[in-house]
């Protein structure tokens, strides 16, 4: 959208002076991005690696027992966001610590191939990164649970589909700690990123080119299309949907409107559309999948949190 309209005034006069131009209209401020209204961190700006933005905040929950842990990862596409987006304290009334990453945007990684790999493992250091500190912050180290929007959904999501990438002989201890989860609970998740899939389930979708391909290469969604059959080895590794095995742990996803599978949306990124077709999925596959939706049937868990609370506290087995 245009942020001002430049209106071209033609005179008339015998003259034939060049046309007049009307004064532009002040471009209206951006609207300040308002976050939760949080209590002081126990931990603040604490890095968990080497770049800039590899920081996290910490909040404690008191406990004389290790507690589970909120593993919030913020969205913006990968290309915006901040770790203050999450509202943690009915969290920690519930006896649940939290922690809210930063990472590399994408804009930050155009040297890293696919660029979208930089926030999706910088997400899955500042785990490990977390589990390392499990005794000092009093964390059950198995007893996390990932959760985001948009694109902090997605990168929930790879995380509670993917292999574990501890790496049991690396003289870094902290890659020696798991990057598995106990469950993960979405809003607004883009559950692949599969270009052909997306377009199948949504046809005016338009999001994605840009997690795979540097600068301006797959701006034009066709563009992303046309290229699917060169980055399906990324496709694989990083697409949610690609990664789903029977040994993963429950997932929840929420989603703001009805499905339409085929039919164009509204908000095509953020469609329920990808959460349907996830849950089929996972239900071939044997994996737990709980979808919300306005209009859903046996929803048990009206939010986030609800699920969250439930699974991170249920009694063990």
């Amino acid at each position: 959208m245009k942020a001002f309209l430049a209106l071209l005034l033609l005179t008339s006069i015998a003259s034939a002076q060049a046309p007049a131009k009307k004064a532009e209209a002040p471009k209206k401020a951006a609207p300040k991005k308002v976050y939760p209204k949080n209590p002081a961190p126990t931990q603040a700006e604490v890095r968990y690696g080497q770049f800039e933005r590899n920081v996290l905040d910490f909040w404690q929950a008191k406990s004389d027992t290790p507690t589970p842990l909120l593993f919030f990862i913020h969205g913006g596409g990968w290309m915006g966001g901040d770790k203050a987006g999450i509202a943690v304290e009915p969290y920690l009334k519930a006896g649940i610590s939290v922690v809210s990453i930063n990472y590399r945007y994408i804009s930050q990684a155009q040297d890293v191939v696919p660029p979208v790999k930089a926030p999706l493992h910088d997400a899955a250091r500042a785990l490990q990164f977390v589990r390392s500190k499990a005794a000092e912050w009093n964390i059950d180290k198995e007893r996390i649970g990932a959760s985001g929007g948009s694109a902090g959904a997605c990168s929930s999501l790879w995380l509670a589909f993917h292999d574990d990438l501890a790496d049991p002989k690396s003289a870094d201890p902290i890659e020696r700690e798991s990057t598995r989860l106990w469950c993960a609970a979405v809003i607004g998740a883009q559950t692949t990123l599969d270009p052909k899939q997306m377009r199948e389930w949504t046809p005016n979708s338009r999001y994605g080119g840009h997690a795979f391909a540097a600068g301006m290469k797959f701006k034009v969604f066709d563009d992303f299309v046309a290229g699917r059959e060169s980055i399906l080895p990324f496709i694989a590794e990083y697409s949610p949907y690609a990664l789903v095995t029977p040994d993963d742990p429950p997932v929840y996803l929420i989603y703001s409107v009805a499905p339409g599978l085929g039919q164009e949306q509204k908000d095509p990124t953020h469609t329920s559309n990808f959460g349907v077709k996830l849950q089929e999925h996972c239900k071939a596959v044997g994996t737990q999948c709980e979808l919300v939706y306005p209009g859903a049937a046996d929803v048990k868990h009206a939010q986030v949190i609800d699920y969250l609370v439930e699974r991170l506290k249920a009694p063990k087995a």
